[in-house]
C-alpha cells in the first residue's frame, strides 16, 4: 500500500486527487495538508508538512507557489519523495528544487495529462519538420480563476517547438504595444481566461497556403489528478535521488 500526503487537499485539483485514490486498490492518503488545518476530510489535515509525523511514501502537491520552500525542507528532511503539480515558479525556486532533487526523487511537470505529454513530443517533431516553412503560435485557455499566464503547459509547449526549430526563437506574448510585421523568428504566446474551462492548448504552424494545428482539451481535472497518481505510483518505487517528468513515467511505460 502506498501511503500518499497530499498538499493542497482542499483544493479542486486536491480534492480530484482524492476522490481518485479512495478508488486504488494500492493507494491511500495518509494525511493532507491545508494552510488552514481544517477540513471535512476522511484523513487528518495539517496546516505545514512539519507537523506530520507519521509515515509516507510520497508526497503530492497541487497548491501554490508559495508552500513549495516548507515542501522542499520537508522532503529533504525526512527523504521522502515529492511529486509537485503547481506551476508559476520563479527562477530561483525552480533552481532550489533542483538543488533539492540532487538529494531526494523529485517529479515535476507543469501539466499531468498524459495527452499533453504526447503532445509535447508531437510539438517537437513537427517543428523540425516545418518551423523553417511556418510561423508559430501558440494559444492557451483557461478558466477565469487562474492566476498565472501564460500557463506552464503553454511554456512547455513553446520550448518543445524551441527544441526542434534551428534557431532560438524569441516568445511574444503580446503584440499591440509595437506596430511592425512579424520576426521570422518570433514565437506567440497568448492567454485566455474565462468561465470554466478546464485547460486549452492549440499549436499553430501557419506556413504558406496551409496551416497545421495541434491541439489538446481536457474536459475534467480527472485527466490531471490521473496523472498525477500515476506520477506517485512511479516516484514511490524510485530510491534514487533526481529530478524526473512525464518523460521518465512514459518511458517506463514502453
Amino acid at each position: 500500500m502506498i501511503k500518499l500526503i497530499l498538499s493542497g487537499c482542499n483544493g479542486r485539483m486536491g480534492r480530484a486527487v482524492a476522490e481518485l485514490c479512495a478508488i486504488q486498490p494500492d493507494m491511500e492518503i495518509t494525511a493532507g495538508i491545508d494552510l488552514l488545518g481544517q477540513s471535512d476530510r476522511e484523513f487528518p489535515v495539517l496546516s505545514s508538512p512539519a507537523a506530520f509525523q507519521g509515515a509516507a511514501d510520497v508526497l503530492v502537491d497541487f497548491s501554490s507557489p508559495a508552500a513549495l520552500e516548507p515542501l522542499l525542507e520537508f522532503g529533504q528532511s525526512r527523504r521522502i519523495p515529492l511529486v509537485l503539480c503547481t506551476t508559476g515558479y520563479t527562477q530561483e525556486q525552480t533552481e532550489a528544487l533542483r538543488q533539492t532533487a540532487a538529494v531526494v526523487p523529485i517529479f515535476r511537470s507543469a501539466n499531468m495529462s498524459l495527452g499533453v505529454n504526447v503532445l509535447l513530443d508531437l510539438v517537437r517533431r513537427t517543428a523540425a519538420a516545418l518551423g523553417e516553412e511556418c510561423d508559430i503560435e501558440i494559444v492557451e485557455r483557461h478558466h477565469s480563476k487562474k492566476l498565472d499566464a501564460p500557463s506552464g503547459t503553454a511554456l512547455m509547449l513553446a520550448g518543445a517547438a524551441a527544441e526542434g526549430l534551428p534557431y532560438q526563437p524569441d516568445y511574444v506574448y503580446e503584440r499591440q504595444s509595437v506596430r511592425r510585421v512579424r520576426d521570422r523568428k518570433e514565437l506567440g504566446i497568448f492567454s485566455v481566461r474565462g468561465g470554466n474551462i478546464v485547460g486549452d492548448h492549440t499549436v499553430i504552424f501557419a506556413g504558406r497556403d496551409e496551416v497545421v494545428e495541434l491541439r489538446h482539451t481536457a474536459a475534467s481535472r480527472e485527466v490531471f489528478a490521473s496523472g498525477a497518481v500515476k506520477a506517485a505510483r512511479f516516484l514511490a518505487g524510485e530510491a534514487r535521488p533526481g529530478l524526473y517528468s512525464m518523460a521518465d513515467l512514459l518511458a517506463q511505460a514502453d
